[in-house]
């Protein structure tokens, strides 16, 4: 379970990384909204632990990029901001839940349990993005209700991509992730590439609009709209 900290106070952000690694999370941490925001767009993750007052970009600035965006990992805001506004307006923003400064860690890990089970995308049986359809129990895929034909390692990079859909997924999550690789290299990078090549052909070739889409130098976006 990996759970991003967004949080500029770095004796909280500290604390917050050792209480929750005590905890077997794995655990990334950014102090200030960039490269919060950054890594949330260019990463997967389970949960994002999300502080209002950010140097660079705001909290309620990065959740709402985020739900436009239609990333849809569970928000957990962490804030001394205890005023029924304030909730209100991290709540109407996409948050899931919101807890105040100062907060007792096992309430925290409480919640943290709640938003993971509630937001695990991994449980999904069939997905849909457009018209392309992921079925997978059966690994049968359609696109326009015509069936596409894929290899075992296609439709893993392509039920990878769909779990992730609408969010930047690099060549190193897919190294780590889908190929097991314990460090990325040259080569391997070559042969996800060539990958994604292949199952672009299979699944947008003959269709009027690309739904997987390269980044570049970053990685790939199974989205609907141009990234």
């Amino acid at each position: 379970m990996h759970i991003l900290v967004v949080e500029d106070e770095k004796k909280v952000a500290r604390a917050l990384r050792q209480g929750l690694e005590r905890e077997k999370y794995q655990v990334t941490v950014a102090h200030t909204g960039e490269e919060g925001f950054f890594l949330a767009t260019t990463q997967a993750f389970d949960l994002i632990l999300l502080d209002l007052m950010l140097p660079g970009r705001s909290g309620i600035e990065i959740l709402q990029s985020l739900r436009e965006k239609r990333c849809q990992t569970p928000v957990l805001i962490l804030t001394a901001r205890d005023t029924v506004d304030d909730r209100v307006t991290g709540l109407d923003s996409g948050a899931d839940d919101y807890l105040v400064k100062p907060f007792a860690f096992p309430e925290l890990l409480a919640r943290v349990r709640a938003l993971t089970r509630r937001g695990r995308t991994d449980d999904v049986l069939r997905i849909r993005i457009g018209d392309l359809e992921i079925d997978r129990v059966t690994r049968r895929v359609t696109r326009a209700d015509e069936e596409v034909q894929l290899t075992g390692r296609e439709f893993e990079l392509l039920e990878y991509l769909a779990l992730n859909h609408g969010q930047t997924v690099t060549r190193e999550m897919l190294a780590r992730d889908i190929w097991r690789a314990g460090q990325r290299a040259t080569p391997l990078d070559n042969v996800i590439d060539v990958h994604i090549t292949r199952l672009r052909s299979k699944m947008d070739a003959d269709h009027g609009r690309r739904l997987l889409h390269t980044i570049r130098g970053v990685g790939f976006v199974l989205s609907e709209e141009e990234p």
